[in-house]
């Protein structure tokens, strides 16, 4: 025969086992959240602030925006997107690919020249004005970028061309502040 256990006793004993199971199955959750936060963090996407003019009406100081650093190991760069990369000050910058591995390009009158046809820039603002510049031709696994803000960027026209290797990945979106929320592709 069983030992008699009043009923207040009975119950108590199966809510502090489940209790610690509880707070036991929550701290496992939130470790696991937390290891794939910092997982994703470093390998698939990483906020970037930015800071400064050079990609004005684009971008702003202040915006935030979420970096994809995986795009790069599966493909190279497209002409128009937008880029982190580690500049050579020890900084990351953020700037627009104009040109790709084995292009020449220029600037006359305020236009792009790839390979000497000129580009559309549609993210350029008519009364932005691009400084002309000689004909550089942009070594293999190298991309050649610019600021959406000609005149107010430190870019490749400066710094030179910038290696993929350097290159962080790919700006998708800003996604602060609220207000100017967009895709940048």
């Amino acid at each position: 025969m069983d030992e008699f256990v009043p009923r207040s006793e009975q119950s108590l004993q199966p809510d502090q086992k489940n209790g610690k199971k509880k707070i036991l199955d929550w701290a496992k959750a939130i470790l696991l959240a937390l290891i794939l936060a910092v997982l994703i963090r470093m390998f698939v996407f990483e906020p970037f602030n930015v800071s400064g003019p050079s990609m004005q009406d684009t971008l702003f100081t202040g915006d935030l925006v979420m970096v994809d650093k995986l795009i790069y190991d599966f493909r190279e760069p497209h002409r128009g997107e937008v880029v982190v990369f580690h500049a050579p000050e020890q900084q990351d910058f953020i700037k627009r690919v104009i040109a790709l591995p084995g292009e020449t390009i220029e600037a006359k009158n305020n236009k792009i020249f790839i390979n000497g046809k000129m580009i559309n820039e549609p993210y350029i603002s008519e009364d932005n004005r691009t400084l002309d510049f000689d004909q550089v031709k942009v070594p293999p696994g190298d991309v050649f970028v610019m600021g959406d803000n000609r005149i107010n960027s430190k870019d490749s026209r400066d710094i030179g061309p910038v290696p993929i290797s350097k290159i962080v990945g790919r700006a998708e979106f800003v996604y602060y502040p609220f207000d100017h929320i967009q895709f940048l592709w």
